[in-house]
């Protein structure tokens, strides 16, 4: 009998060891932030450099922290405040990216105007994107009509960089209908290709802009937009994830298009396209409107987190930022018997769950 008692002692101490070590706790809840939009990290020399939207949409700050689940805590500064009056306002969803042993900043801004959205890039030098100045490089000139841009983001493939992004086909009159565009660059802020279209709102789920009450947009939007590139367990297949229909809406969900790496990327028919979302709403769990997805390791590199943003309700009145409805949230994702990446179901708030390996 006193054996039994002592394994469950020692049973007990072991589960208070791994909930707690010393004054950190190993687990962690979502929300990581209780507002905000298009999170997005970067994992470089034992740090994560995290960067999201900001209330103001005026300026871009900056986070830096050894800890994901703990960012909302860690040091942070304004990195960008712009001057010029093109691009002084909306600056929406940023990413910082290093690229050739530089950081590099991409966020879309217009001139008060949304639009007038275009693509902007601006650069730092220093070791630490913490340290040094960010510099203006530029707008990032995607057709020659100078059409709307919102929601840059690159990667790398066989030696050659892309930039990903959503756009119109053309100005808007009745309708708008946003689709995710590829191109490669001749530098971190030029492109040398023309603007290709790989993904555009065909399916029902892509094209939601009426809310379950009735609440609408003054004229269709369809949607595509917000792409992220990630990549399969063997590296062969790259994954672009977008967010389709209404941010405003319950439907805002992730849809989710494939290439192999050794496609021609600027072949549309090289991407195949997920006929059904990859990541949705929860009801039960009063989760909705989940999309914004982004991708960073754990500091061993062994596993693999989505950061992404959510709603806790379906109806939201037109007019209200979605930074005051959306939080951000973050979760480990697994993988199938091909090496895709499952994402599954979004976690319920408050939910306990473990951090990414090498943080404890």
């Amino acid at each position: 009998m006193k054996k039994v008692q002592l394994f469950f002692l020692i049973s007990l101490l072991c589960t208070s060891c791994l909930r707690w070590n010393g004054k950190n706790s190993v687990t962690y809840t979502n929300p990581l932030f209780p507002v905000g939009t298009y999170p997005y990290a970067t994992f470089y020399q034992g740090n994560y450099y995290y960067i999201m939207q900001q209330a103001q949409d005026t300026c871009v700050v900056l986070w830096k922290t050894s800890d994901i689940t703990n960012v909302s805590k860690a040091t942070h500064k304004i990195v960008w405040l712009p001057k010029d009056s093109v691009n002084r306002y909306h600056l929406w969803s940023p990413e910082i990216h290093r690229t050739a042993g530089k950081w590099y900043i991409y966020f879309e801004a217009d001139d008060g105007n949304t639009d007038n959205h275009q693509l902007y890039v601006i650069e730092n030098d220093s070791p630490d994107p913490m340290q040094g100045e960010f510099r203006m490089k530029g707008a990032i000139m995607t057709n020659p009509e100078w059409n709307w841009g919102i929601h840059p983001t690159t990667f790398e493939n066989r030696g050659k960089q892309y930039l990903l992004w959503s756009g119109w086909p053309k100005r808007r009159i009745d309708a708008e209908t946003q689709c995710i565009y590829i191109a490669s660059m001749k530098n971190p802020w030029t492109l040398d290709s023309k603007r290709i279209m790989i993904s555009y709102p065909k399916y029902e789920w892509e094209r939601q802009w009426i809310n379950p009450d009735g609440m609408r947009t003054a004229y269709p939007i369809y949607v595509n937009e917000n792409p992220e590139c990630f990549h399969s367990r063997d590296h062969k297949k790259i994954i672009v994830y977008y967010s389709a229909s209404g941010c405003w809406s319950p439907y805002y969900c992730e849809g989710m298009l494939v290439a192999d790496v050794n496609s021609n990327l600027l072949n549309p028919a090289s991407w195949l396209k997920s006929p059904e979302p990859v990541f949705t709403q929860s009801p039960k769990d009063s989760i909705f409107g989940v999309a914004s997805v982004s991708f960073t390791p754990s500091p061993d590199g062994t596993e693999w987190y989505m950061l992404y943003q959510a709603k806790n309700r379906q109806n939201i009145k037109l007019g209200v930022p979605s930074l005051e409805v959306n939080n951000i949230r973050l979760q480990k994702i697994t993988w199938d018997s091909r090496g895709m990446p499952i994402l599954g179901s979004p976690v319920q708030l408050g939910k306990s769950l473990l951090k990414p390996s090498g943080t404890y």
